[in-house]
């Protein structure tokens, strides 16, 4: 049994999807959440509704802006007492085809994405790690992607971000291991999700659930069950692990 009783867990784009599900996993396991949200409140305030236990909290912040990613995270501790795990789950897909666009579109989709996907993301953990020091360790979950490995070619900038990502997390799992902070990653395929449900809902939807032999997608309590298994005690081991969890749609070895 997963335990996280007296644990605050900060969720980044908590308002719905794999986010959400995070949330309703981590509290239902005994843990303070503060729920994360840019601009839909009203989704974010569902999500603490449903979720168990608390308190729980609110805070608003664009991961873009770094000033509002420091804002947060001291909002965060201030309500919370102080942040145990970051999961860092916020994320945008934007597709800009090289030879649909034109130059300034280009160059927009790059530095829109890279600086929600990774640059905040960079930021974030920054500034909890900075936390989690001065508090004597922690755990952080990033949430990446299966596109960071097979390529993503109608959105290079987002598979460039979440690899990214994934090196990210890889280069602070050394440096924060002697700090008693452990650095985990999972690299989900196609989820059950609003941003997906354009894909999935239409006749190529069956393409896509074909991908994997269990011939659907993953939930997104499935990618959930999985962050709070890396965030959990007796898990420090794997920092510096990325954990695929795309239904054996994407082997790599």
């Amino acid at each position: 049994m997963l335990d996280f009783k007296n644990k605050s867990v900060l969720i980044t784009g908590a308002s719905r999807g794999i986010g959400r599900a995070t949330a309703v996993q981590f509290a239902a396991q005994g843990a303070r959440v503060a729920v994360h949200y840019h601009r839909n409140r009203a989704a974010a305030e569902e999500t603490v509704a449903a979720l168990d236990g608390g308190p729980h909290f609110l805070v608003q912040g664009d991961v873009k802006d770094p000033e509002q990613v420091q804002a947060l995270v001291e909002e965060t501790i201030e309500l919370a007492g102080g942040i145990d795990i970051l999961v860092n789950n916020a994320g945008i897909y934007e597709e800009h085809p090289l030879a649909a666009v034109d130059y300034a579109q280009w160059q927009a989709s790059w530095q829109q994405v890279l600086d929600t996907n990774l640059l905040g993301p960079a930021n974030l953990t920054y500034c909890v790690a900075r936390h989690m020091i001065a508090r004597g360790g922690g755990r952080i979950v990033n949430v990446s992607s299966r596109g960071a490995f097979r390529g993503e070619p109608d959105s290079p900038a987002y598979g460039a971000s979440k690899a990214g990502l994934n090196a990210m997390g890889q280069s602070l799992a050394k440096y924060l291991a002697p700090f008693n902070i452990f650095v985990m990653t999972v690299a989900p395929g196609w989820v059950e999700t609003e941003m997906a449900a354009d894909a999935l809902d239409v006749a190529s939807g069956d393409e896509v659930r074909a991908q994997s032999p269990l011939n659907r997608v993953a939930r997104p309590e499935e990618v959930a069950y999985t962050i709070l298994f890396l965030a959990s005690e007796g898990a420090e081991f794997l920092t510096g692990a990325i954990v695929d969890v795309n239904g054996a749609s994407y082997l790599r070895t």
